[in-house]
């Protein structure tokens, strides 16, 4: 998907629902430059609820997702934003949105996820992230 494509994706997400979870965790991710991951699942699919309540809970009490800005979207409380963030009806997905020099960029995992395979879709996120923000500092003590 192409950086204006994502960028407009996402904004329609934001301006198509009410769910203040996802304004806050997209306008902490516009404003500090993190990839926002968005966990989209239901409450009656044993595969969402593993997901949530293994693996991302693990990683959110290790400290693991705090180089994103994360969300959970409930695919019963918001379909309308659920539909728009996935790609494809199968759930649970983790949609990960990243900002890089071309605009916002998007990766997915579908189903369940262990910890190494988020990290694996994460990390080079993070690390764009930090090598950024490195480069705009070095410029800054020039």
């Amino acid at each position: 998907m192409t950086g204006i494509a994502a960028t407009l994706l996402l904004q329609a997400a934001l301006l198509s629902t009410g769910s203040e979870a996802y304004t806050v965790a997209y306008r902490s991710s516009v404003e500090s430059g993190k990839p926002i991951l968005i966990y989209v699942g239901a409450d009656w699919c044993p595969a969402c609820q593993s997901l949530k309540n293994t693996t991302l809970a693990q990683m959110k009490r290790n400290g693991q997702l705090s180089g994103v800005s994360f969300v959970e979207l409930n695919t019963d409380a918001d379909p309308q934003l659920a539909r728009q963030v996935m790609s494809g009806g199968s759930i649970p997905q983790l949609v990960l949105y990243s900002r890089s020099g071309d605009g916002w960029g998007r990766s997915q995992l579908i189903g369940f996820q262990s910890v190494e395979a988020v990290q694996r879709l994460i990390r080079p996120a993070v690390r764009s992230r930090a090598v950024a923000n490195k480069v705009k500092t070095a410029k800054v003590a020039m």
